[in-house]
């Protein structure tokens, strides 16, 4: 089977070379001297430096060219990029079911809060063969080869029921869902509350605060998931609670390091130069908060993580505000 993967960041990078193992994978990318790097050197520097990609791993700068018969797309794009991708795709064929899309990205849409499948759907419609993989994952430990396990989501269940036994690696264990809305949701705020975890670490507020945090986090991803469809037991498993556990405690999150020099006193635009890295959060927490008050749904650590990336508090405040909440029933 043939793979194109759309996206040479960390996390296409990482998905290219384990699917490799089995498959033959070209990665497409946009910046011409790192994918030519990668060629020649085996390695990349820019967004996984340190890992040596396996010598079968074939890659191109020509998105026509790298789609041109593939038996699956993989979209590892940041979510800034899946519209104009997917419309690239579309472009290509006359049947948008023709080749099954799979995408990676994370998050809520800027201005418009729209989720990554309502996105899919409104570029390749509501028939587009499609699903989305997410859950506990470093990209750098992928690409090691080191045990991981993860969901591949679509509302049609034997397509991910299909794909799955296609994908599924004994190092690269992927499990079948078919609630797309919860898993997405998972995926998408985990990274909020991620920042609000690392600015109680980098204040020192202890084991237990973070505890705590990820705890209440987890309850206002489920008040929203359930608002929007999707279903509670999906956000007890890994797309759910298994990517909140690792994000926020985990040093290769980062959005937790977004959080960490939040309390260190940086600001947020020195910050995410430093990173160098999209950290998704940051837009994410911004239509979090639209989307709960259209919703009506209580989320005070999201409230905090948008104000503070938003200058309005700063780190003492936003952790005074949801200490200073009323006692209520858990």
């Amino acid at each position: 089977m043939r793979i194109a993967v759309f996206g040479a960041g960390a996390w296409g990078t990482a998905l290219a070379q384990v699917f490799s193992v089995v498959h033959e994978v070209c990665l497409w990318g946009r910046e011409t001297d790192n994918i030519e790097t990668m060629r020649r050197e085996r390695e990349n520097k820019l967004f996984l430096p340190g890992i040596a990609l396996r010598p079968e791993l074939e890659f191109s700068t020509d998105f026509d060219q790298a789609a041109a018969g593939a038996d699956l797309h993989l979209i590892a794009t940041p979510l800034a990029g899946l519209r104009e991708t997917a419309s690239a795709l579309r472009g290509l064929w006359q049947d948008a079911s023709a080749v099954p899309v799979i995408w990676v990205c994370k998050g809520l849409e800027a201005d418009s809060g729209k989720l990554p499948h309502e996105i899919i759907a409104e570029v390749m419609g509501e028939g587009a063969a499609c699903g989305v993989l997410t859950g506990p994952t470093f990209a750098a430990e992928i690409a090691r080869g080191l045990p991981s396990a993860i969901t591949l989501a679509s509302s049609d269940s034997s397509f991910a029921t299909d794909w799955v036994h296609k994908l599924h690696q004994p190092r690269f264990r992927i499990y079948a869902n078919d609630d797309v809305i919860g898993c997405e949701i998972g995926g998408a705020l985990k990274n909020v509350i991620a920042i609000a975890a690392g600015v109680a670490d980098g204040m020192h507020y202890g084991l237990n605060a973070r505890a705590a945090i990820i705890t209440r986090g987890l309850a206002e991803i489920a008040r929203l998931a359930n608002a929007l469809g999707g279903r509670p037991e999906t956000l007890m498993g890994l797309a759910g609670m298994g990517d909140l556990i690792l994000t926020c405690t985990g040093d290769l999150s980062r959005n937790r390091q977004v959080g960490l020099a939040l309390a260190a006193g940086k600001t947020l635009p020195g910050i995410l130069a430093e990173l160098g890295h999209v950290a998704e959060g940051v837009s994410t927490a911004r239509e979090t908060a639209r989307l709960s008050r259209r919703l009506g749904v209580d989320m005070p650590i999201c409230t905090c993580v948008e104000a503070l990336l938003r200058g309005d508090i700063n780190a003492n405040d936003a952790v005074g505000q949801l200490l200073a909440r009323d006692p209520k029933q858990e």
